[in-house]
């Protein structure tokens, strides 16, 4: 025992703790500075330890590899403990190789802290990646939060790891990790699964296998389905806004599982999307600046409550899926920023590692442990908590290396391109092991026109399920922002979009992202008086369920919210005692319903044949008429939609067919707050051709409105 090492362990600074604590040739070494005294409990032996440092570190001589030590406390108190450093690695040779490729999928069973039994001994294991750090440590509520007292043991591929004895889920901890320069810094675990609630930031041990899922039905029923060829709408929801108590406070995971789904399901949706779940310091930013990316947020519960959220939708038929944050993270000091003192998850260089517009840091996406990290954290939500997908964020800014940076502030590849060719791959291999869960599916928020975003990887696409037509939105709520009498020279912004509404899955969003920071609510974006804004927005939501693309609605906008979302508030619920928002509310309840019950607006999004043109020509009238069709082409359904204030009566379209037609939908309709103006119901067609199509009917179009026939 040379005094040079018993120093760094007295200082927490020993890189080899093992090497030195624990039972040695005869002797049992022991830093319990807390202790007054101790001793070691070898069977029947009760052995005295000596003091070898004023600090408390102990010596016993001893051939016991299993023993104890009973220590008294200064208080007075004593209790007996098991020594951390008596028990061997619990990494596996093959775990650590795994790590070091990057394909332990799973690494989250792997890293983190686990509660197991070792030796007969329960405790929890802890395990971090920080290959860089000098020394790592334990610290937490079980050592008074002193970093010398539970130094890691470092294995091959900078794995640090240790079993603590006696501690169990719920404790609260930190790394304390010691960087190459000798600065001590504290981190939460990148692989936690709970953590403090904000602004503390300590991880909270949790078990994965706490829960008793109910949801077999629909987890059998989703694997078989094919999400692309059924009805998807998708409200999208900020948990800690959509409904808030009495006093303005959050609800929890299980409060909002006895409202939230019931209300959705109601409203005739097919799925949520939540905005970012995980684990994070800022509720300004939404959840979208993530620190723990496996821990659900403690705001509302624990993981088991927000497993007991997502059971809930299944069994009420909903699918959930969650926006993902793979493209960057924040600086946050207790997050992954220079976690080991180093690069570690971001790049050295600010000019690949930095977003400067968000100031957050940007992925490594070349480097093996961090793709497994990603990957690994899909696979977890997807596995894990059940959820049926994943909506990953800001991709754009993950494919090209010049993302909002000027001339001389990127790095060309090594072809001297603008495409980010590892962040390519990355997102590639997600969406391979994503698809091998049954049923589930991937949505790419990606606002370019990169080619085959939602097309295969074996065919050189992305292998998204689908992407948002961020183009449609733009042009839609260009047009919609317009006076009417202006918009006949504006025909192309609603036209344009199936010029390529084929080249992509899509599905089309009116997201968070539009109803915030200025931009004003979806009802304050339309011109005219209230009749007419309430009108506007009855017309361009129903034109949105005719067009080709599966639907996004973000919460408010179904029932007219007029105020600007604000995420630190609950929605302005008040405004359903008003006709005009409750009628709108039923509005978005029957065009989700008549969109689930007619396969002509869901069976054929992806292909020509799904859709076709009657007229798109009347620009002076701002008038558009076509026809949407089943895998069966004889059921059919035809959208004429007005969007002028202007009733137009005997106006001419071409149909498809010589027949009667229903009118088994009007955005005009009183139920819905409009002026009641249609066509009685039905409408006749003549044996007189029009528009291309075989026959025609003379219909009343009313004022702002979208008109929808069915044949009989």
């Amino acid at each position: 025992m040379s005094a040079a090492q018993t120093e760094l362990i007295v200082q927490g600074r020993h890189r080899d703790p093992f090497s030195y604590l624990g039972p040695h040739k005869g002797q049992i070494r022991a830093w319990l500075p807390q202790a007054k005294e101790a001793a070691v409990l070898a069977g029947d032996q009760v052995i005295p330890m000596k003091r070898a440092h004023p600090a408390g570190l102990y010596v016993a001589k001893s051939d016991a590899t299993e023993y104890r030590f009973r220590i008294t406390l200064y208080s007075g108190e004593s209790e007996d403990l098991d020594d951390p450093y008596r028990f061997p690695p619990l990494l596996t040779a093959f775990e650590l190789h795994l790590h070091g490729e990057g394909t332990n999928y799973e690494s989250y069973g792997t890293l983190g802290a686990h509660t197991v039994t070792c030796e007969g001994v329960e405790g929890v294991r802890f395990a971090v990646w920080a290959p860089n750090a000098e020394v790592v440590s334990v610290t937490g509520d079980h050592n008074s939060w002193d970093r010398t007292r539970h130094p890691m043991r470092l294995r091959d591929g900078g794995l640090w790891e240790i079993f603590l004895p006696g501690l169990a889920a719920g404790a609260h901890y930190k790394y304390s990790v010691m960087t190459p320069s000798g600065h001590e810094q504290d981190h939460s675990d990148p692989y936690g699964f709970f953590a403090e609630v904000p602004p503390k930031t300590a991880s909270i041990v949790w078990p994965l296998t706490n829960y008793n899922w109910g949801d077999a039905a629909w987890m059998e029923h989703r694997a078989q389905r094919n999400w692309l060829r059924e009805p998807v709408s998708m409200y999208e929801v900020h948990l800690e806004s959509w409904l808030r108590g009495q006093l303005n406070e959050w609800l929890t995971y299980r409060e909002l599982a006895e409202k939230l789904p019931v209300y959705a399901v109601e409203n005739g949706f097919t799925h949520l999307e939540l905005l970012p779940v995980m684990e994070h310091p800022f509720s300004g930013s939404w959840g979208y600046q993530v620190t723990g990316y496996f821990a659900p947020t403690s705001r509302f519960g624990t993981p088991d409550d927000f497993r007991y959220f997502i059971d809930r939708c299944h069994q009420a038929g909903l699918g959930v899926i969650l926006d993902w944050v793979p493209g960057h993270f924040p600086k946050d000091p207790h997050g992954l920023a220079r976690f080991d003192g180093t690069a570690l998850f971001e790049h050295e260089d600010p000019r690949l590692g930095e977003h400067r517009d968000w100031g957050t840091l940007i992925f490594n996406y070349g480097r093996n442990e961090v793709r497994e990290f990603l990957l690994s954290n899909a696979l977890y939500w997807l596995k894990e908590f059940h959820i049926d997908g994943l909506r990953v964020d800001a991709v754009a800014s993950m494919l090209y290396l010049d993302y909002s940076r000027t001339a001389g502030d990127w790095i060309p590849n090594r072809y001297g391109g603008r495409e980010n060719l590892e962040a390519i791959d990355f997102l590639r291999r997600f969406n391979e092991l994503a698809h091998q869960v049954p049923g589930a599916i991937t949505v790419a928020e990606e606002s370019t026109a990169w080619g085959g975003v939602s097309k295969p990887t074996y065919l050189n696409g992305l292998g998204f399920t689908m992407k948002w037509n961020m183009g449609w939105m733009h042009d839609m709520l260009s047009y919609f922002s317009k006076e009417p009498v202006f918009r006949k020279f504006h025909q192309n912004d609603i036209t344009f979009s199936m010029l390529y509404a084929f080249t992509e899955n899509f599905l089309l969003p009116i997201s968070h992202d539009e109803v915030v920071h200025g931009k004003g609510s979806l009802i304050s974006k339309m011109p005219g008086d209230e009749w007419q804004r309430f009108a506007n927005v009855r017309a361009f939501l129903s034109y949105m369920f005719g067009h080709p693309g599966k639907k996004l609605l973000f919460m408010g906008s179904e029932f007219g919210q007029t105020a600007e979302w604000n995420h630190a508030e609950g929605l302005p619920w008040w405004l359903l005692q008003f006709p005009v928002h409750h009628k709108l509310q039923t509005m978005v309840r029957e065009l989700n319903r008549l969109y689930r019950t007619e396969p002509a607006l869901y069976q054929v999004d992806d292909d020509f044949r799904g859709f076709e043109w009657i007229d798109f020509r009347d620009a002076e009238a701002s008038v558009i008429c076509f026809a949407r069709y089943a895998l069966d082409r004889e059921n059919f359904l035809v959208f004429c939609c007005n969007f002028t204030p202007v009733l137009r009566t005997g106006y001419r379209i071409g149909l498809p067919r010589l027949c009667g037609y229903r009118e088994v939908f009007n955005s005009d309709a009183e139920m819905f707050g409009g002026s009641n103006m249609g066509n009685g119901g039905w409408v006749q067609a003549e044996d007189k051709a029009s528009h291309g199509q075989p026959a025609s009917a003379r219909i009343t179009l009313p004022p702002l409105s979208v008109v929808v026939l069915k044949p009989e």
